[in-house]
């Protein structure tokens, strides 16, 4: 196993269930919250509120000096939105990055929602991109490899002709938002892991992980605009994200991020 990996205990395990429960239940909340004539800001807060009075801590808040309890990106922006005073219109497609701590665990999950009426080709970016995080599942099994879940993702977002974002990648995730291992969203070549030291362990029960497909409708490259944060697609065209936190286990992986009901 990887340098730095942690295996959680069976009460570390019940702790990021119910740090899961949350952060699902905040990225419910801000879907509900999407609607014309809102900011983003205004989303940031109901998200916010939700986490804090389920007796848990935004996660995001202050995290490397980020602005905001969510983040909120719209349309060719692809993650860290700042939350704002940029208004949601319909038409856009918003993506929405939540985390809340629990007693001293992190839930972490993302998806991207519609804004009224959306175009057919924003919706199928919407569907795919969140299909993309269940053909990863599939694989993500004691015994099988990092690399196992990537090459599921790139594999499906490939074959409708959409760019697979590289720069940014899943990760673990537990007592803190980012630990070993990080989890690309396709294969890297091997002289890419030799360069940037990027091993390929093989899964095993206990371990848990962030599994966060981004897919872009053109390019797979990216921009960082001046506010040091906002990722967008360098071609300026539409990209979704779907993220949710899992746990290995010696059957089925279990997905930690999922009861959208709280």
């Amino acid at each position: 196993m990887a340098e730095g990996i942690i295996v959680k205990s069976k009460h570390e395990i019940e702790l990021m269930r119910q740090a899961g429960r949350i952060t699902a239940g905040a990225r419910t909340v801000a879907r509900e919250a999407i609607k014309a004539g809102l900011t983003t800001k205004q989303i940031d807060k109901e998200v916010h509120d939700f986490i804090t009075k389920n007796n848990a801590y935004p996660t995001f808040l202050n995290y490397g000096g980020f602005p905001g309890s969510a983040c909120i990106s719209v349309n060719e922006e692809i993650i860290h939105g700042i939350p704002g005073k940029r208004v949601i219109h319909d038409g856009d497609i918003v993506s929405v990055d939540v985390g809340a701590t629990f007693k001293g665990f992190v839930g972490d999950c993302a998806g991207t929602y519609p804004c009224g009426e959306i175009s057919e080709d924003a919706a199928k970016l919407i569907e795919v991109t969140r299909q993309c995080f269940f053909e990863a599942l599939k694989v993500a099994k004691e015994g099988n490899r990092i690399s196992d879940i990537g090459r599921a993702v790139q594999t499906y977002a490939e074959s409708f002709g959409y760019g697979v974002i590289r720069d940014y990648v899943g990760h673990g995730v537990g007592h803190n938002l980012h630990e070993a291992p990080e989890v690309p969203n396709y294969v890297p070549t091997k002289l890419d892991r030799m360069r940037n030291h990027m091993p390929d362990p093989r899964l095993v029960r206990g371990m848990t992980i962030a599994i966060e497909p981004m897919i872009a409708m053109g390019t797979y490259e990216v921009r960082v605009l001046e506010n040091d944060w906002t990722v967008v697609t360098a071609d300026g065209r539409l990209s979704a994200h779907y993220e949710n936190s899992i746990l290995i286990t010696d059957g089925e992986p279990e997905i930690l991020t999922m009861a959208e009901d709280i």
